[in-house]
């Protein structure tokens, strides 16, 4: 593939809806483009860019995957992202690597959830888009009926630049609503045509819209527009490429990607229409040197700057590097600074990637995209430059996990090589973490939903040949006490010479000033020499990690020594420690214990018409509501507090009851008493586990 310059350049993320036809519609260009010998399909596993063997067993997307091809002498590297929610890590990453957007809508299901959620990304950075609408070969498909949706939530950004015309339910042409021509399929070519009757009056709605929508994005067309004159073509595509560039206009056509029609006018249009990288604004980088912010252009002949967007982790290539280039050029066999962690970094060759293969490049330059094989000091969101300017990019924005599993080996003996391969894919994933827990010494992966982290798992398994399991898991209880004892704790063992004698009496009280655990001295008179109390004091602390009720450990208590005993031979550290540890569970015991669970601050933001559905699914978790806020987009916010022990499966619910609308963080408020009826099964469960082990 030859090197292209940055006028000649344009980034196009594939984005929207699951099982709309992203990647067949990837397939279909690549086709066209000569790149493949024949399309491939998502259900038999042979499309280019779904090539993950989980992929092609679920038969969804689960990676964004690059199909650079050349078009007209322009190069557009397409970025077949996700559609799935679970995966919207992958989305983010193509929006990054994309200059403008590709939504895919699906000509039955029209305006589904993924069209708002690729429309909001779009809107919040400021992204050019254009709305291809797809399956119009289906039956009932309805192109109208989508056009009349999306203006109606989206207003006058949409204008439909092209129509198919459909004979008995087949596609037989489209009609050029830019420059008010038909076309009718004809083998491979197209050939004019009348524009159908039937069709005249949607033509005439449409042409209304795609002009208005070009003349407002100039004051002399506007001017023009309102004074009856007639736009000429070239101010029409003059006005839709301002208004594209500036996210005002979103142009629409339609076509069918399984049968491969109308999908050549579609790249004709994208090429025409959308900006390549040097149309789009400045990025705003940190300059190392002098800690000032800069506007770095798309210039082929400045120092190189690249952020490095995605990592993929190959067991047999090792680790491959995609980055973006944004200003000069990095060749093969070259170096660059890592400024991110501070790191001469040396290139091997670089390449093009196509699906899983990579095509080897010369040099990628300002405006490309690249990839770079077993980089040793490099991860995603690294900004990587030329050492003579040593700029910062901003760091990447990645939606926090939602949901936690906790992960065991399935096999005695492979605990390294799991742990191993899940760091790996940790470096692969952003929206992905593993975590080790110290309250209840488990290993947690967190992620996007449970699809999500059961993608993980096979990935571990297909990847690097080793299993894991997944459970729920366990809440991190505390145990407390509610009224003060004393307790006696007296250790006395007598086994031929030395003995072992430790006696001790001890206050226990609840604390409630958030302090775990508070000793207190008030030995007086030497009843407990003073070379054992810390012994004693040890001996309590050492014991605080296991309660008397379920074995969680105590917290929010106060121990004061006052009395005990002692043998001038037979008394020791150890004995005073163990003596401690008796009166500790004598004491607990009788000062009425309790659990405690952890309670979380949930904050769930949700479209208004599903506000009761939350609240009364809050209510069934034991949560309680602390308030309610309006947001923008007719969006509200339910802030509830809400035990750990019924946030678990969270994520998985609020899909499924705001059809994916609802997004929720939780962070850790405090510890409250468990409900007593709850408490009861807690402590039967550890008890059963505890026989168990």
């Amino acid at each position: 593939m030859k090197n292209y310059n940055a006028q000649s350049l344009r980034n196009v993320a594939i984005v929207g809806h699951g099982s709309e036809g992203k990647t067949t519609l990837t397939e279909a260009i690549m086709f066209n483009a000569g790149l493949i010998d024949r399309m491939g399909k998502v259900e038999d596993g042979n499309t280019v860019s779904d090539y993950d063997a989980e992929e092609i067993r679920r038969g969804i997307s689960i990676s964004a995957s690059l199909a650079p091809v050349e078009h007209k002498d322009v190069k557009i590297n397409f970025i077949d992202a996700p559609g799935y929610f679970d995966f919207v890590g992958e989305m983010v990453q193509a929006m990054h690597l994309a200059d403008s957007a590709l939504i895919v809508v699906g000509a039955m299901s029209g305006v589904a959830v993924g069209t708002e959620k690729a429309w909001d990304m779009c809107e919040k950075k400021g992204m050019p888009r254009m709305i291809f609408v797809n399956q119009m070969d289906r039956e009932h498909a309805d192109y109208q009926k989508v056009f009349h949706e999306l203006k109606e939530k989206y207003g006058t950004h949409v204008a439909p630049i092209a129509c198919p015309i459909l004979e008995g339910g087949k596609i037989t042409g489209y009609v050029d609503i830019v420059s008010m021509k038909a076309y009718r399929i004809n083998g491979k070519a197209y050939a004019e045509t009348e524009i159908p009757g039937d069709l005249a009056d949607f033509i005439e709605e449409c042409r209304e819209a795609l002009v208005e929508a070009a003349a407002e994005t100039d004051d002399a067309l506007l001017e023009k527009f309102f004074g009856g004159e007639e736009l000429s073509e070239e101010e029409i595509i003059s006005g839709l490429r301002t208004g594209i560039n500036q996210g005002q206009v979103a142009p629409m056509l339609g076509g069918a990607a399984a049968p491969n029609l109308l999908i050549a006018p579609l790249v004709d249009a994208i090429v025409k229409f959308l900006p390549s990288p040097a149309d789009r604004p400045a990025v705003t980088v940190t300059d190392v040197k002098s800690g000032e912010e800069i506007a770095l252009s798309c210039d082929e002949s400045a120092p190189f700057a690249a952020q490095v967007i995605k990592t993929v982790a190959d067991p047999f290539v090792g680790k491959l590097s995609i980055f973006r280039v944004y200003s000069g050029s990095l060749k093969g066999g070259s170096s660059f600074l890592n400024v991110s962690r501070d790191k001469t970094e040396k290139v091997g060759s670089i390449s093009s990637m196509r699906g899983k293969k990579q095509v080897e490049m010369d040099r990628i330059i300002a405006g490309d995209i690249g990839a770079i094989a077993k980089l040793q000091n490099t991860g995603t969101g690294d900004s990587i430059c030329d050492p003579a300017r040593p700029v910062r990019f901003a760091d990447m924005e990645f939606p926090a996990p939602c949901i936690s599993m906790a992960v065991n080996v399935m096999k005695e003996g492979e605990e390294d090589k799991v742990f191993g391969g899940l760091v790996r894919l940790e470096e692969e994933d952003p929206t992905f973490e593993l975590e080790k827990t110290t309250d209840t010494i488990e290993t947690l992966i967190k992620g996007m939903g449970e699809l999500h982290l059961e993608v993980i798992i096979k990935k571990l398994e297909n990847k690097f040949g080793v299993s894991a399991k997944l459970s729920e898991p366990k809440v991190a209880y505390r145990e407390t006490i509610r009224k003060a004892v004393k307790a006696e704790g007296r250790h006395k063992k007598q086994s031929g010479g030395h003995g072992q004698f430790g006696h001790c009496w001890i206050e226990f009280e609840p604390l409630y000033d958030g302090q775990d655990f508070e000793f207190v001295d008030k030995v007086v008179g030497g009843v407990v020499p003073r070379q054992f109390i810390p012994a004693v004091e040890k001996g309590l602390r050492e014991n605080l990690s296991r309660g008397v009720l379920a074995g969680y450990p105590i917290v929010g208590i106060r121990a004061t020594l006052y009395d005990g005993s002692y043998h001038a031979v037979d008394s020791s550290e150890m004995a005073f420690k163990t003596a401690a540890r008796l009166a500790l569970r004598k004491g607990c015991s009788e000062a009425n214990p309790v659990l405690l669970e952890p309670i979380y601050k949930v904050n769930v933001q949700i479209p208004d018409e599903y506000m009761g559905d939350i609240i009364g699914d809050m209510n069934r978790r034991r949560g309680r509501i602390m308030g309610m806020n309006p947001l923008e987009g007719g969006l509200q916010e339910v802030m509830a507090e809400v035990p750990q022990a019924e946030m678990f499966r969270y994520a998985t619910d609020l899909r499924s009851m705001t059809q994916a609308r609802g997004t929720f963080d939780m962070t850790f408020e405090r510890y409250e008493e468990v409900p007593s009826n709850i408490a009861q099964k807690i402590i039967e469960n550890a008890k059963i586990e505890e026989d168990e082990d």
